[in-house]
């Protein structure tokens, strides 16, 4: 009975999130300062125009109607249209989320392995030179914010060596794929946080294992120490990693505000800012659920990995 409700249990948790960023997030626009008439027409029209047009989107409505009527239409897969340029909200997503997914893509392929291996080498090495590289250089990242980082890079790689593009815009009418060297800078500066802070985590997970009472009678008994480090160690480090893992996972394909905005790099997050400031909240309420939802899916398949990773938990669920 347990195994039949779990999943109602799950999916129910993951409906009332998704309306609890909903309400919070239209309330949140509504509320703020102005509104999308007054944005939209920017000086060029009077009180009357500007009544008129609040009158077409709807804004002169009650918010809990507003709401209502966007709640109805939203849990039909309609996510409704912009105020700003009345284009279909899913649409606009779509074109920018691409981009935004594809950066947070490559930068996660980066960071699982790159995380996994850097902390295994600083936990194995603890005390030695080559932990003493590792641990310096991610506390150097972790402590420098992603646009310090990210300006930098651009000092440094753009400016002074001349290497890669400092903006990230491709040209009209073509793709970022078009040109990889885009991706660089964004990449690494998503990178320098995320991956220290992963990094650290790992490495404390691989000293815990390594005072374990298995470890040591494995080791005692003449296990051979690749073995050691592949049937003890990294299990037992990579189960505690794991949410972390998908939190970051979540931001990095969610929506990477930072890097997007300073490289001026064509993703969700641009549009995300330009709603904002526009007061379109069709807009804003398509990006939040897209990203509470990367959220909620990243964060289960990880609790289903940890299970998977932590043969304690698959007993007791």
């Amino acid at each position: 009975m347990r195994n039949v409700l779990r999943p109602l249990r799950v999916l129910g948790g993951a409906a009332g999130t998704l309306l609890a960023v909903s309400v919070m997030v239209f309330a949140a626009t509504a509320l703020a300062p102005g509104d999308a008439a007054a944005a939209r027409l920017a000086g060029h029209g009077g009180p009357e125009r500007i009544a008129e047009l609040r009158h077409q989107l709807g804004l002169d409505e009650p918010l809990w109607t507003r709401y209502a009527h966007w709640l109805w239409h939203a849990v039909q897969g309609d996510l409704g249209t912009s105020y700003t340029n009345g284009e279909p909200v899913a649409r606009l997503i779509a074109e920018r989320a691409g981009n935004s997914l594809l950066l947070g893509a490559v930068t996660a392929v980066l960071l699982v392995p790159l995380a996994l291996g850097l902390g295994l080498l600083a936990g194995l090495r603890a005390g030695r030179a080559a932990d003493r590289t590792v641990s310096a250089a991610t506390l150097t990242l972790v402590s420098l914010p992603e646009f310090v980082t990210g300006t930098l890079l651009v000092l440094v790689f753009a400016v002074g060596l001349g290497w890669l593009p400092a903006v990230s815009v491709p040209p009209a009418g073509e793709g970022v794929l078009t040109q990889p060297r885009l991706l660089v800078l964004p990449v690494v500066t998503l990178l320098s946080v995320s991956l220290a802070q992963n990094v650290r985590l790992v490495r404390s997970g691989v000293l815990a294992a390594t005072g374990s009472d298995a470890v040591l009678a494995a080791r005692l008994g003449g296990v051979p120490e690749h073995r050691v480090v592949l049937r003890w160690v990294l299990p037992a480090a990579v189960v505690p990693a794991v949410p972390v893992f998908a939190r970051y996972l979540a931001y990095l394909l969610g929506g990477t505000l930072v890097a997007e905005t300073l490289f001026g790099f064509p993703g969700l997050a641009a549009a995300l800012v330009n709603a904002t400031a526009s007061r379109d909240t069709p807009v804003v309420l398509g990006c939040a659920l897209l990203v509470a939802s990367l959220t909620i899916v990243l964060n289960l398949l990880a609790d289903l990995l940890a299970r998977a990773l932590n043969p304690a938990a698959r007993k007791s669920s």
